[in-house]
């Protein structure tokens, strides 16, 4: 069972498996999707990225061109998360401002990942299993830890 919304633009090739929550989104050429995975309105994936099964991407997340997303990885959009407005009523879309996130080309996420709002993962970066990310990662470096932190720098591209 999938449910992929009318609004959702797929490029070529892309490979979806079952179980998955789709709305809202576009996923670029060849890119894989894996089971139980939710992908909302506003995030982008891009070309040759494959999302691992479990993981969450909300709205305002950007994924470039080849990325790994590991296993149940939890993309946050919301620095101050409520249920309901000041007035006691559940909160709509008018009271939180959705914070964007953007991985860029050909850094890889490990499972279990959850990276807060508004950082940055630079290109070819890699982030370790079970990382908080809290701010922004430079390009070409490991982290890992919670908070997320560099283990390592300068780490060579991988092509592909």
């Amino acid at each position: 069972m999938k449910n992929i919304a009318l609004d959702v633009q797929l490029g070529v090739g892309v490979k979806i498996y079952d179980f998955v929550n789709l709305y809202g989104c576009k996923i670029g050429d060849n890119s894989k999707i894996g089971t139980f995975v939710e992908i909302q309105k506003g995030a982008d994936i891009g070309k040759n990225c494959k999302i691992s099964s479990h993981t969450f991407i909300c709205e305002g997340v950007t994924i470039e061109a080849n990325v790994f997303v590991g296993h149940n990885v939890t993309f946050i959009n919301d620095r101050y998360p409520r249920s309901t407005a000041q007035g006691g009523e559940l909160q709509t879309e008018e009271d939180w401002i959705c914070v964007p996130t953007l991985i860029k080309q050909g850094a890889s996420i490990g499972s279990s990942a959850t990276l807060l709002c508004g950082v940055t993962v630079g290109e070819n970066a890699i982030v370790g299993a079970g990382s908080v990310v809290t701010k922004d990662v430079p390009a070409n470096t490991v982290v890992a830890g919670n908070p997320a932190r560099i283990m390592e720098q300068q780490i060579e591209a991988v092509q592909g």
